[in-house]
């Protein structure tokens, strides 16, 4: 990986709770004088498994961008604070919206490429991408969207079973509870009853992306084998009516585990956000 980086406990307080989370920024070794590029993981990822790892950090600081990069609540090496409303996606947004005003971010100025931020989000990302576009016009140049879906599954998440099985291992009968609690605790870094916390607060406010639709270029991508892949046209159409552009690219052969990790979808992400026509 080239260019240089520096990680840091952010420490900005937001609506007087201090979020805890852990925020790097990666500088490229020669800038391309483009804005910013904020990466948001998904749910029981971090940082460091869906962006460094992956290769995604070391594609963006080659092509010149400068790489904002943040664990979520309760990921990674973020902390886990006690009150519900840390997790909550609005507040998550806010800590995010801090972050990039921490990180020099400023507001778009026509004919200043280097003004502004382009986001990429993945699965749980890719919520928080899309709102965060509609919600802050002023800054969201373009968004690229890795595993989108038209409803967010944490919504359909059985809490109460999740929360008997880790006391006393009562089965799930959900299996995409069951799926996803089986992930999250596969990492040690997460913890567990913070993620939950983030479930809960997650329910509290329900995901319609017809809500607030992103008026701003957007590029929509999933696996073949993925059953996300289907909400792409219809996130699209939402873009369309809107007056905002939509482009939808299809992963021949990846899931919605292993999309993150092709070459082509990195390859395809950095080529749109730089404003370039498709390979």
């Amino acid at each position: 990986m080239s260019g240089r980086h520096s990680g840091q406990q952010q420490t900005h307080t937001v609506e007087g709770t201090d979020p805890q989370l852990y925020v790097a920024v990666h500088e490229p070794a020669a800038d391309a004088g483009l804005r910013p590029v904020l990466l948001v993981h998904g749910f029981s990822s971090s940082s460091k498994l869906n962006w460094e790892d992956t290769g995604w950090v070391a594609a963006l600081l080659d092509a010149g961008r400068r790489v904002i990069t943040v664990d979520l609540p309760g990921h990674g090496r973020s902390g886990a604070p006690e009150d519900l409303d840390s997790y909550s996606p609005s507040r998550i947004r806010a800590d995010l919206l801090q972050t990039a005003f921490d990180a020099g971010v400023r507001p778009l100025q026509e004919g200043e490429p280097s003004s502004g931020l382009d986001v990429v989000g993945y699965s749980l990302g890719s919520r928080l991408a899309w709102e965060f576009g509609a919600t802050q016009p002023e800054i969201t140049h373009r968004l690229v969207l890795g595993g989108p879906n038209i409803s967010d599954p944490l919504a359909e998440f059985d809490l109460r079973a999740a929360q008997d099985y880790l006391a006393d291992g009562t089965p799930i009968a959900d299996e995409s509870t069951a799926q996803l609690l089986k992930m999250a605790l596969l990492l040690p870094s997460n913890n567990i009853f913070a993620l939950l916390s983030l479930v809960e607060a997650v329910k509290a406010e329900p995901y319609d992306p017809a809500e607030a639709v992103p008026h701003v270029p957007m590029l929509l991508v999933a696996g073949d084998k993925d059953e996300r892949a289907g909400s792409l046209p219809q996130l699209a159409e939402l873009a369309r009516k809107a007056g905002g552009t939509a482009e939808q690219l299809i992963l021949p052969g990846r899931n919605h585990t292993n999309a993150v990790t092709s070459r082509a979808f990195k390859q395809a992400a950095v080529r749109f956000l730089a404003g370039q026509e498709p390979a």
